[in-house]
This record gives C-alpha cells, structure tokens and sequence, in this order.
C-alpha cells in the first residue's frame, strides 16, 4: 500500500511527520516535492530586507523524515480517477491514499500588464528579486536625477560621453552588483506599489517601507486594496491596529481601489494612475497548474474524493461548523493534523480487510488562538480578542516561526531564526 504527500510546505511536512509514526511500516510513505527544500513561508518577506534570513528559513527535506521517501518532482497532474500522480519529467506514480498540499500560485485574475509587471511573492527568489528591482529602480533614479543635476550645472554633452565611456579622471569605478547609489538631495521620491493588502501585501510594504528608511532613500509605497480595509478577512480591531502600524511606518494606503491594468511604470485604476517604479501584485491565489488552477472544494474532512484529499492553500474548505477556512499557515497546520488521523484509520481499515462499515472520519473544525502580522519592523499580533503591539507582539512572532521548525525536527534552524528576528 502506498501513501502519497504531494507538497511540502507546512501541510505536507507536518502530515508525513504524522505519518510516519501513524502508519504501518509496511505501508510507503512518499512525499513529493518540486524543492529539496522546506520553506518557512510566512517569514520570507523579510527576506526583502534580510537576505540573511533566507538560510533559516529553508530546511533539507531529507533532515524532516525518518521513514517517508523523498522524491523531487514537479507535480504536472493528479489523476484522481486513476489514483495516478503524473510528473512534469513524463514519470507517474500511483497511489492508494493521496494527500494534495501543492499550495497555491498569485492570481492575477487576467488584469492587463500583472502578469507581466507585477513582482509576486511566494518563495526565497521571489523575495530577493524585489529587493533587486527597489535597488534597480533606486539606481535608475538617482543616475537621471544627478544627470538632470549635471545639466544645471553646465557640464556638457562631452563630459556626459567620457562617463558613459568609462572615463573617470583615474578613479576607480565599482561596477559589483552591490553597488548602491547615493540618494540625491530633493530627488524625485522611489515609487512602490503593492496590490493586494492581505497578510502577504501588508508585510511586503512594511518591508519595503523599512528598506526605504534604512537605505537613506526617499520612497513612497501604497498599499492598494480592492475591499474597503487592510486585512479584509481578519476581525476589525486587528485591521485597525495593522493599518495603525502602516501608516506609523509610512505606508500610505488605497482601499476600495481596483487595479485595472498595470505597465511598465504605472498602476492604473478606478480611483486614478499611480506611479510605480516597482510593483509588487498579493492580489489573491489560486489552484497549482497541476490542478489546472483550481482549488477544489473539500468535504469537511477534507477528502475531494474516497481516496484524495486536499490539505491548506490547494483547497477550498468549509469546516464542521459552516466556516469557511481561510488560506494560512495556521489554518494548513490543523488540517493535516485532521488528515494524518483519517488517513490512519483509512489504512487500519483496509489493512484489516474489514467486512464492517468504514470508519467515520474526523471532521476539521477551524479553531487558531490569534493572528500575526509583520509591519517593517513593527508587528501586531491578536490572542483572543486582545490585540497586542510592539516587543510583546515581535516575541510572539518570532516564537511561531521557531516553534514550527522546532515542531518538524529543524531545531538548529529555528534557533537561527530567533537570532535573525532578533536582529531585525
């Protein structure tokens, strides 16, 4: 018999973690995932501001399993009615139990120019091409600002050809890709627009607000919303302590604003055009192309089908009591707890060769102490109906992330990540 877990983000790991001490050694236990490597993905925005951070965050598959078989993989179909996972290299594997926890890609909902302009966030590489694209456009602005500077002060097209010419009057010119430009005094502002003010959105503009700060740089980043608050999903003194934090921090925000179309510099919308040297879009999710962009809506104990089912971002789910799940760590964590145990007793089952009734599964019911959420280097976290800010909320903060890789066995790592929060 033969176990599969496609995806290993907190879902997949936590759920084969479970497994792996729940199931019978002879049944085969395979985790799939396109990385060698598990993400901590809700602390990768500060990979934008801390590059360091990234280590911390990114765990070997290989260090979490004692038992499960890890394969690298990227998942091109899940094959229900042939209980059949096809990979993108043309290799399948079949499966008598599967768990679907692939997570879910940016949806750009087919606005003009997102796909092609927006920066998106949901890995290491992600994060570190915002940062690459704000030192960019930093670098851009400064050279026009202090050509427009050079021309005031009467140097000629000729001395602009010696510097485009390499010509530096025997200085040395540092052409690393770490070079940082100066600021120039009463230069035109950085421009910075993030679409989307979920969770992701508000930690991406408060990381990009502090970078701006730190960097001695004249920037102005928006926030724009389509819904009418910052953290649209989330109770109302939490939206009203974040949106508190962003504008602590600088961030200007834009709700009830639709994104119609983006370009190369510019974010168009309902409510006017803003200016957008860099654009990050968090406007919402969708399925993984494996599941043809669809996330499929789960039975409340998480099952698509007799065999399958869907765990965290790759389903839609609505638990016990009628709510729906919203997409998150926390939300991930609990339900692959759900699923370890029906998975088990599916298995117990079937193995027993039982003449009897199948078992009655456990159904998912949404309960998380609080919410956290990142501003720069603020943050503001809700347990219970108590909203907290400042060391208070950065403590509790710090010990999720640690907790979690401590939970998955990355006890050195989550020690990293304390040191790094620390620094931060």
């Amino acid at each position: 018999m033969r176990v599969v877990i496609l995806g290993a983000g907190y879902a997949g790991v936590t759920l084969a973690r479970r497994l792996e001490s729940a199931l019978p050694p002879s049944v085969d236990l395979v985790v799939v995932d396109e990385s060698e490597t598990h993400l901590v993905k809700h602390e990768v925005h500060r990979v934008i501001r801390r590059p360091s951070v990234a280590d911390a965050i990114q765990v070997p598959l290989t260090k979490l399993f004692d038992r499960a078989t890890v394969r690298t993989e990227r998942v091109s179909e899940v094959d229900r009615e042939n209980r059949t996972v096809h990979f993108a290299d043309g290799e399948s594997l079949s499966y008598d139990y599967a768990a679907v926890c692939l997570g879910s890609t940016t949806a750009d909902y087919g606005i003009p120019g997102v796909a092609e302009h927006g920066l998106v966030l949901t890995s290491v590489e992600d994060a570190l091409a915002i940062r690459e694209a704000f030192f960019d456009a930093l670098e851009s602005r400064t050279e026009t600002d202090s050509d427009a500077e050079a021309v005031a002060d009467g140097e000629t097209d000729s001395d602009a050809e010696a510097v485009a010419d390499g010509e530096t009057g025997g200085a040395d010119v540092d052409t690393s890709s770490d070079t940082r430009a100066e600021p120039v005094a009463d230069a035109e502002p950085l421009h910075v627009v993030v679409g989307g003010a979920g969770l992701s959105g508000i930690q991406t503009a408060g990381e990009l607000a502090a970078l701006a700060r730190e960097e001695g740089v004249a920037a102005e980043i928006t926030l724009v919303e389509q819904l009418d608050d910052v953290a649209p999903n989330f109770p109302a003194n939490f939206r009203e302590a974040v949106r508190a934090e962003l504008q602590e921090r600088g961030v200007s925000i834009s709700t009830g604003t639709t994104v119609e179309r983006a370009t190369a510099d510019a974010v168009e919308t309902d409510r006017g055009t803003f200016d957008a040297d860099v654009f990050v879009w968090t406007g919402g999710i969708r399925g993984t192309d494996a599941m043809a962009g669809d996330r499929p809506v789960v039975r409340n104990d998480l099952r698509v089908d007799e065999r399958t089912f869907a765990v965290g971002d790759a389903a839609r789910a609505v638990d016990v009591d009628g709510e729906p799940v919203p997409a998150s760590a926390s939300a991930a964590l609990r339900e692959a707890g759900t699923v370890a145990d029906n998975i088990a007793r599916l298995v117990e089952y079937e193995q027993r060769g039982s003449t009897e009734f199948a078992p009655r599964l456990d159904p998912y019911r949404f309960e998380v102490p609080g919410w956290i959420a990142t501003v720069g280097e603020g943050t503001v976290a809700q347990l219970g109906p108590e909203v907290v800010t400042g060391a208070a909320a950065k403590a509790m903060k710090t010990a999720v992330g640690a907790g979690h890789l401590s939970a998955v066995g990355a006890v050195r790592d989550a020690v990293e990540l304390v040191e790094a929060e620390l620094r931060a």
